[in-house]
C-alpha cells in the first residue's frame, strides 16, 4: 500500500498562500532527486544505461535542469520540447526526438542539437533524407508490435495505434539505411501508459531483445541501443503498490543475459524514457474549497478546474485527495469534488468519502490532489477563458521557488491582434 503524504502542513500552506494564492502546483525537489538516484542505481547493471525523461510529462526547464544535474536526458516529441531541453542544457545524444507526423523543422532542430532521431514511419526515411540533405550518423526506429503485444486502457491496443513500424518494415528499413551508409542504429518501442504490471514491462523487454537478435541475423545490423520506452505506472490509489526499480532492472537484466548476450549483443545499451514514475508522485495541486452544493448529490466546488488538471475528466483517472489538518478525521459523507468549468465532467473526484469540509474563498479548507507531478499542469488548457495556475518548487533547503507564474488575462489576449480588431468592421 502506498502512503499519500504532503510535505507541507496546513499552517505552512496558509503562509505560502499569502505570496502565492491557490490554486498552484507544488513539486518536491528532494524526493525527485532521490527517486532518480534510485533509478540509476538499479539500472547500473546495464552497460551504457540512459534515461531520457519524457518532457511531455512535466515541461518545465527548472525541473529539466534538476534531472540533467542528476544525469538524465530528455525524450522530446515536438519542436517546443526540443527548445525546453536545450534551455535546460540537455543536448546531443542525451536528447531523443520521438515524434509522429513530424514536420521538417523538428528534424532540422533535432539535427542542430545533435539529438537522436527516432523515426515513427517507414516513409520518413525518404522524408528525413530530403529534409536534412543526408542521413544522420545514428538513426533509430520506433516499433509497433501489433497484436503480438497487449495494450492497456490509456494507450490502447498497439495494432490500433498510429505509432511505429511493423516488424517487416523494420527489417527493410535497417537494410535500406545500411546500404545508404548509416553506421549506428537504435530500436525503440512504447506500447503502454501507466502500466503497473511488472510482467508487462518484462515482456516488452523480451520482445525487443529477441527483435534485436532477429535484426542482426537478417540484416547484419548490430544495434547500438534498445530503448524500452516508458509507460511505467505509479500507484495513484493508496491500495496500489509501485513497481520497484530493482525488480524491474533485475528482471530485464536476466532477459538480457538469456537473449542478447548469447547472440553477441552483450554491449547493447539500454535506454528508457520514463516520465510519470520520475516526477508523478512528487507533485500536488493545492486548491481551496470555495462552495458547497446540495442537490441529488453533495458537491464541493474548488477554485481549480479541469483546465488545471484534466486527467480525471479525460480518462476517469483516480487522484487521491486529502484535506490538510484533517488527515486523521473520519469521513463525513460522499462528495463530488468539482471545478467551475461549463462541462459536467469537470470533476476531480466522484462520490469520494471525505472528512467535513469548510468552504469559502478565504476561509475554506485547502484541498490537496496527489500524484499530479506528471501529465498534470502539462495538459492544462484555456476553455471557458480559464487561466492556468502556476508552479512552485519546494527546494531541498525547505525554501519555495516559483518556477512558473499563473497565467493572466493579458496572457490570454496576447495572441489576438487587437489593433486589427479595433479596425474590424469599420
Amino acid at each position: 500500500m502506498s502512503v499519500k503524504n504532503f510535505p507541507l502542513s496546513k499552517v505552512q500552506i496558509e503562509e505560502l498562500e499569502k505570496r502565492y494564492p491557490t490554486p498552484f502546483y507544488l513539486y518536491d525537489e528532494k524526493q525527485i532527486r532521490e527517486n532518480v538516484r534510485a533509478l540509476l542505481r538499479a539500472f547500473s547493471v546495464f552497460p551504457g544505461y540512459t534515461e531520457h525523461f519524457a518532457v511531455k510529462a512535466l515541461p518545465n526547464p527548472f525541473i529539466l535542469k534538476i534531472l540533467k544535474d542528476e544525469g538524465l536526458g530528455a525524450d522530446c516529441s515536438s519542436f517546443t520540447e526540443l527548445l525546453l531541453a536545450d534551455m535546460a542544457g540537455i543536448r546531443g545524444e542525451a536528447i531523443m526526438l520521438t515524434a509522429n507526423e513530424t514536420p521538417s523543422r523538428e528534424y532540422l532542430k533535432a539535427r542542430d542539437l545533435g539529438a537522436v532521431i527516432n523515426l515513427d514511419d517507414f516513409t520518413h526515411l525518404d522524408f528525413l533524407e530530403k529534409t536534412l540533405g543526408s542521413l544522420p550518423e545514428l538513426v533509430s526506429f520506433r516499433y509497433n508490435p501489433g497484436p503480438l503485444k497487449g495494450g492497456n486502457a490509456i494507450l490502447g491496443k498497439p495494432e490500433e495505434a498510429k505509432y511505429g513500424f511493423t516488424r517487416e518494415q523494420l527489417i527493410e528499413g535497417y537494410r535500406i539505411l545500411k546500404e545508404k551508409g548509416v553506421k549506428r542504429f537504435g530500436l525503440h518501442t512504447m506500447v503502454a501508459s501507466n502500466e503497473l504490471s511488472l510482467d508487462y514491462h518484462l515482456e516488452t523487454g523480451r520482445i525487443l531483445f529477441e527483435l534485436a537478435v532477429e535484426i542482426k541475423n537478417k540484416t547484419g545490423v548490430k544495434l547500438e541501443f534498445v530503448n524500452l520506452g516508458g509507460g511505467l505506472g505509479i500507484p495513484y490509489r493508496p491500495e496500489q503498490e509501485a513497481v520497484s526499480w530493482e525488480a524491474l532492472a533485475g528482471g530485464l537484466r536476466k532477459l538480457y543475459d538469456d537473449i542478447a548476450v548469447p547472440a553477441s549483443l552483450g554491449g547493447l545499451a539500454i535506454h528508457t524514457e520514463y516520465g510519470r514514475p520520475i516526477t508523478g508522485p512528487y507533485g500536488w495541486l493545492v486548491a481551496r474549497a470555495i462552495h458547497r452544493k446540495s442537490i441529488y448529490r453533495e458537491y464541493i466546488g474548488l477554485n481549480a478546474s479541469m483546465a488545471d488538471l484534466m486527467r480525471p475528466a479525460l480518462y476517469g483517472a483516480y487522484h487521491h485527495i486529502t484535506i490538510p489538518g484533517k488527515e486523521g478525521e473520519a469521513a463525513a459523507g460522499k462528495y463530488d469534488v468539482v471545478g467551475s468549468l461549463c462541462e459536467n465532467n469537470d470533476k476531480f473526484a466522484v462520490q469520494r468519502e471525505l472528512p467535513p469540509i469548510e468552504v469559502g474563498e478565504r476561509s475554506g479548507d485547502f484541498v490537496v490532489i496527489h500524484d499530479v507531478g506528471a501529465h498534470g499542469r502539462a495538459m492544462g488548457f484555456n476553455y471557458n477563458g480559464k487561466l492556468r495556475c502556476g508552479e512552485l518548487l519546494l527546494r531541498e533547503d525547505g525554501s519555495i521557488l516559483r518556477i512558473r507564474r499563473p497565467e493572466t488575462v493579458e496572457d490570454y489576449f496576447a495572441t489576438l491582434d487587437l489593433q486589427a480588431l479595433s479596425r474590424f468592421g469599420t
